[in-house]
């Protein structure tokens, strides 16, 4: 009898090793090379025909290609469709990842129950829960339709049948990651696995021109597991953030070829299901301590939302040699950064301080033209003086201690006069020839001492 022949694939990257190594030469990661079997019919020969077929598909011009713009298909959830980019694109191929228990099957059955009860068939494919568990989590959440149709399945052949007899205008498959094919000799979840199944489900949306949410695992990192190359197959890639302590939860694409990318959508979770948040600003600032040191606000886009967000530091000397720097919710390196032009160029004694900062209510921002927000937040708990309570901040601070013009200053500004803050400091490059709400004092500012200036009284 022949001898199988094995390989070892990472399961981070994808890369395929003939021998067994602890840690992966592509990613550097330890222990996530997996044996697998090596398929016989990966090594037949392939054959090759030369028949001049009339079906066979031809270059084109571009400028002769007709283009239409297609319908998206609209959820009953803004929020939903404004990450989507408008609504679901028909023949998308969609991925959605998050924490366990974060609410991800919950939104989809929700969406699901929601173009079902559009007359519109809808096949929910579970690979995790039993047909009779998907029915008692729709009894709670008060998804029951006809048109809804739930399997319990794992086999991709059986999947793929499914979808050819019920013929559904919309598709969800929970979870990649347990769905297997059996011309591939690895687990499910496996990188095999998870590509070859993936590329399955790909083909099935572009040839019938059906929607496919897929939802993904994550790791501890909070990434989907698996290798990069899920994320750069199908056409849209969601995260479903949020602390499951906390009732807000949050919808974010990080890619999308079918609209623009960081758009977030805002939830609520409650015992009948997901429920949208119209004014997340309002949600954000709700809580927030009039005349507290170390608390400022500033208005940050997500994606084409403006939202105003809380920024928390605490300074405190510290009790060890090297002093503390924490950071939730932003780039940790952004801190120390900060705190060195701080200390500088305004002259700040922060060396031997303890830094916290946090952005309150689980949001994460990235964006620079939090910087001056974040400056401010530190020198007012430095100094233990608090900011005016009606001011929003907005810039970017660079490491000459100038604050640089941001994107859509517009918005950010009539965001902040909506919620009813009386003052804006803003870089002073971002002051041109565009309308001031009425309301709302705007405070142009070249550097932070002027921002600290305005805001503390001087630093």
């Amino acid at each position: 009898m022949a001898k199988q022949k094995v390989k070892f694939v990472c399961q981070e990257c994808g890369y395929e090793s003939a021998k067994w190594m602890g840690k992966c030469p592509a990613c550097h990661q330890w222990n996530t090379l997996v044996e697998e079997l090596v398929s016989s019919k990966s090594t037949s020969k392939h054959t090759f025909v030369t028949s001049d077929s009339s079906d066979r598909k031809k270059p084109e011009r571009i400028t002769a290609i007709a283009t239409e713009q297609e319908p998206r298909i609209e959820t009953d959830m803004p929020e939903v469709n404004r990450v989507l980019g408008g609504g679901i694109v028909p023949g998308s191929l969609v991925l959605i990842g998050g924490d366990p228990g974060i609410g991800k099957s919950t939104l989809l059955l929700q969406v699901s129950s929601q173009l079902a009860h559009k007359q519109v068939n809808v096949l929910y494919i579970s690979g995790e829960e039993s047909t009779r568990q998907t029915k008692l989590r729709a009894d709670r959440l008060g998804t029951l339709s006809d048109n809804l149709y739930v399997l319990a399945e794992t086999n991709m052949v059986d999947v793929s049948n499914q979808i050819e007899q019920i013929q559904p205008s919309f598709v969800v498959i929970d979870s990649i990651q347990t769905i297997f094919k059996e011309e591939v000799s690895s687990a499910p979840g496996s990188v095999s696995q998870v590509r070859e199944c993936t590329s399955e489900l790909m083909r099935i949306a572009k040839n019938k021109g059906i929607p496919i949410f897929i939802v993904g695992h994550v790791t501890k990192e909070g990434s989907i597991a698996g290798p990069r190359l899920l994320e750069h197959m199908v056409d849209a890639v969601l995260y479903f953030e949020g602390e499951r302590h906390h009732t807000f939860r949050i919808l974010r694409s990080v890619k999308n070829r079918f609209g623009s990318t960081h758009e977030m959508g805002i939830f609520e979770m409650k015992e009948e299901g997901l429920r949208e948040v119209e004014n997340p600003s309002e949600i954000f600032l709700e809580e927030r301590s009039q005349g507290a040191a170390g608390s400022t606000v500033v208005a940050s886009m997500e994606g084409t939302r403006p939202v105003l967000v809380e920024i928390q530091s605490l300074i405190s000397p510290t009790a060890y040699g090297n002093p503390r720097r924490m950071a939730t919710g932003l780039d940790h390196n952004r801190v120390p950064l900060l705190m060195a032009v701080l200390e500088k160029r305004v002259g700040l004694l922060l060396q031997n301080q303890d830094a916290y900062v946090k952005v309150a209510g689980g949001v994460k921002l990235d964006e620079p033209a939090i910087d001056l927000a974040v400056a401010v937040s530190i020198a007012s708990s430095f100094q233990d003086k608090a900011s005016k309570p009606d001011d929003v901040l907005i810039g970017e601070v660079g490491l000459t201690g100038e604050v640089r013009r941001v994107a859509r200053i517009e918005q950010r500004v009539q965001e902040a006069a909506k919620l009813g803050f009386k003052r804006a400091i803003v870089p002073k490059k971002n002051i041109g020839d565009w309308t001031f709400p009425e309301d709302l004092e705007i405070i142009g500012v070249n550097s932070v001492q002027e921002a600290l200036k305005a805001t503390l009284g001087g630093a």
